[in-house]
């Protein structure tokens, strides 16, 4: 069970389109000093028996502590073991999951685990495995968890797709007007086999090109582990140039399947992955530029 709450929700989520969020940060009119941290995971694959749940359940616990948000970028499960999928394998299902409602189960366990957390879940993203489950099975594994945590718990976790855009607003949580400047971040679940000697860092390069706006862009699925900040040289509105930097984080995976045996890693010659997530820490500045409320953030990584 998770800690004792000791600090309220800060934010609030609005869902503007299909993929496409607001985060309201709800502060005070003059917000010096103010900061709120979010949760960045992706790749628990929280059904397999490598996928390591008491890290999982620490790093959740913590975002109690903080009043933190969680946004979790996809393969939240493995969902590998069912009848029609040709991965399937009997060492790499929990005893739990050993039933003849496979996937109704991986569904009622998995938001028993995340029912603690519920409040703290932005949204789900969609992974290839989940994607693969959809096709194969027509069933949307997201969509059911979701479903059911918020029924148990009043909380408003979504759905979010494949990937999407997430603005993040500087809030006077009084009037819920707008102050200051807002953050906008991309989050996808990934593409790519990531490279043996890259480790997805060329992908860098693509994803500053289409997708300019964003200052994060944040993705997973090759399990790998990096962060990245590329400096843009800008022109204002105001025919005033600027120095910006647009920060690309690759996020790890909660599950460690290398052991130097055997097992698929192995027998591939892939190596270890590193595992854990990122922290996100919004923050404003105590000395303002002037009357720029300038919203700002870093990216540290959560172990």
């Amino acid at each position: 069970m998770p800690k004792k709450e000791n600090k309220p929700l800060g934010f609030e989520l609005v869902k503007t389109q299909r993929n496409v969020f607001r985060v309201n940060l709800l502060v005070p009119n003059y917000p010096v000093g103010w900061e709120q941290w979010f949760l960045l995971t992706s790749d628990r694959h929280w059904d397999n028996p490598k996928s390591d749940h008491d890290m999982q359940r620490a790093h959740l616990d913590e975002a109690v502590k903080r009043g933190a948000g969680v946004i979790d970028c996809g393969d939240f499960f493995c969902a590998m073991q069912g009848k029609a999928d040709p991965r399937s394998a009997k060492p790499d299902i929990r005893p739990e999951h050993q039933t003849g409602d496979y996937f109704d189960k991986l569904v009622s366990t998995a938001a028993d685990f995340f029912e603690p957390y519920a409040h703290h879940l932005l949204f789900i993203a969609r992974g290839n495995h989940e994607a693969s489950v959809l096709k194969r099975q027509e069933t949307d594994l997201i969509q059911r968890l979701v479903s059911v945590l918020n029924d148990r718990t009043g909380s408003q976790v979504h759905n979010a797709g494949y990937s999407g855009f997430i603005r993040f607003v500087l809030t006077d949580k009084k009037t819920r007007r707008s102050i200051g400047k807002s953050l906008v971040a991309h989050y996808s679940h990934g593409t790519g086999g990531g490279g043996g000697t890259t480790r997805g860092v060329g992908m860098t390069a693509r994803k500053a090109q289409y997708l300019p706006d964003a200052h994060i862009v944040m993705s997973g699925h090759i399990h790998e582990s990096w962060k990245m900040d590329l400096v843009r040289y800008r022109l204002s509105t105001q025919n005033r140039t600027y120095l910006d930097e647009q920060t690309h984080v690759l996020l790890p995976t909660y599950k460690q399947e290398y052991d130097g045996f055997e097992g698929w890693h192995v027998t591939t010659g892939k190596p270890p992955k590193p595992i854990g997530a990122y922290w996100l820490r919004l923050f404003v500045p105590r000395v303002f530029a002037g009357e720029d409320k300038r919203l700002l953030y870093e990216i540290t990584r959560a172990q």
